[in-house]
């Protein structure tokens, strides 16, 4: 954008503030530091208060990244500048700040680069900005991926984003990119040691392919669990992995990746292969053990089946219920899934069957149950309600916030409870079977009705129902 060539530019910083004569800049002002060791840094200017009796404060440079005032002799403006006129310049090679003589203290800096050209800085690394308007400020480089990043300059992350700058050149270095430099060398030596890992005989003794001992551990877990499988035992994650560490392979945990790389929990548990394999049978037994197919498809391999006795069952006291409005909430399949025949559910926002765990047959149908109970409420809209009054209320260690009845459509009922404490909370929703309502006297229903909504648990009990008329009228009786 600019016709200026940043390769050969350079900026010459005249007329520092000196620090030991307490000239110092204004709040929030962004500027260019020299420390007392010689090198270049940035930052914004916080002042303690003080009423000014000494000079004390810090230039915060990122989050969590500050320079006290103490390690500063100079500082420049850098906010205050507009380059853009000198930058529409093809043959300017240096901009000065300021006037100078041959005295004057001068800090000269270039070297710049763009990004329009591939190159980016190293991790944490300060730099010196100049933005696409022609001002000037400096930044952390914080990489967020490849060819992807921000210059941090503030606390809580506050950043300049890549696109608005037309140049940058690292600053002088500093400890935090000093650490990031020492773990990348870390890292490169790392990668150096396990080009050509060795491997414990004892340990790896049927070679460094995980699965092979995932077939060994398999074997042996058949002769308990013949229906035992590698996909049933695979649902035990995090799967372990073979991988070099410090040039020597070892059995690690697989925990996924962290900043783009892989983070792997080193197995330590025993010292030969046996003892890994025999780790892999127990890390992996209450899986395989759960998947006895004669008990997860105990009535068979239809799902339609399972449909049918819980919508059934459910159609008994929901009478309202129809099989669209299950399918409109929840559907369920059985489907193969790695070679493996699986529950599989799609609740109503789902594009797709996600697997359902559930272990058996019979958690399926309780589960199958909950949701076509769930489902059946919500299209069942509420006619009328009514607020049961209480007072202070002890509901099994919170406090009582609602008790409400709702009167539905079909003139069914439901109850929601809500009870809290200062932190936190819950609540809960609970459908009037129809056999309570069989009662031929209220007690009689409220006997029933608080086996669904016991007081022990939700705060209130027949003597503090049984006396309020108007909940005794709501119900019809």
């Amino acid at each position: 954008m600019f016709k200026c060539n940043y390769r050969t530019l350079s900026l010459e910083f005249d007329a520092f503030h000196d620090v030991k004569a307490g000239d110092m800049p204004r709040y929030g002002d962004y500027v260019l530091l020299e420390l007392k060791d010689g090198r270049h840094t940035a930052g914004e200017w916080h002042p303690n208060d003080d009423e000014g009796k000494t000079v004390s404060g810090n230039f915060i440079r990122s989050s969590f990244d500050s320079v006290d005032v103490s390690e500063v002799a100079k500082w420049h403006h850098l906010e205050r500048y507009d380059l853009s006129e000198c930058l529409e310049d093809e043959h300017i090679g240096s901009i000065n700040f300021a006037p100078s003589t041959e005295d004057t203290y001068t800090v000269k800096i270039g070297d710049f680069k763009s990004f329009k050209d591939g190159d980016f800085p190293k991790k944490e690394q300060y730099c010196l900005l100049i933005f696409n308007d022609g001002t000037l400020g400096a930044g952390r480089w914080d990489e967020l991926g490849e060819n992807d990043g921000m210059f941090i300059y503030q606390s809580a992350l506050a950043a300049h984003n890549m696109q608005k700058v037309w140049a940058w050149t690292p600053l002088s270095s500093d400890e935090i990119f000093e650490r990031e430099e020492e773990k990348e060398r870390e890292r490169l030596a790392e990668e150096e040691m396990n080009r050509n890992p060795s491997a414990n005989p004892e340990k790896f003794r049927y070679g460094t392919d995980i699965e092979a001992y995932y077939e060994k551990a398999l074997e042996k877990l058949r002769e308990e669990y013949p229906w035992a499988t590698l996909a049933q035992m695979k649902k035990k994650t995090p799967l372990y992995v073979i991988v070099p560490r410090h040039g020597q392979y070892i059995f690690g945990q697989d925990r996924g990746s962290f900043m783009g790389r892989p983070v792997v929990w080193e197995w330590k548990d025993g010292n030969t292969a046996d003892d890994f394999i025999n780790f892999l049978c127990e890390y992996t037994r209450e899986n395989v053990k759960n998947s006895d197919p004669n008990v997860k498809f105990a009535y068979g391999t239809d799902i339609e089946t399972y449909i049918r006795m819980t919508y059934e069952k459910v159609k008994k006291d929901y009478n309202w219920f129809s099989r669209e409005m299950a399918d409109k909430y929840c559907q369920y399949a059985i489907i193969e899934v790695d070679g493996e025949l699986e529950f599989v559910r799609k609740f109503r926002d789902d594009k797709e069957f996600h697997v359902y765990d559930c272990g058996t047959a019979e958690n399926l149908l309780k589960n199958m149950e909950h949701e076509y109970q769930e489902a059946a409420l919500k299209e069942n809209s509420v006619v009328a309600e009514y607020a049961v009054p209480f007072g202070r209320v002890d509901a099994n260690g919170w406090g009582l916030e609602k008790y409400i009845v709702y009167k539905l459509k079909s003139g069914d009922y439901k109850v929601y409870v809500q009870a809290g404490d200062r932190t936190t909370g819950g609540s809960r929703e609970f459908f009037i079977t129809p056999d309570c309502f069989e009662a031929k006297t209220y007690g009689e229903f409220l006997d029933r009705y608080l086996e669904i909504v016991p007081g022990s648990s939700f705060g209130l009990k027949k003597k503090d129902l049984a006396p309020n008329k108007e909940l005794k009228k709501f119900f019809g009786y």
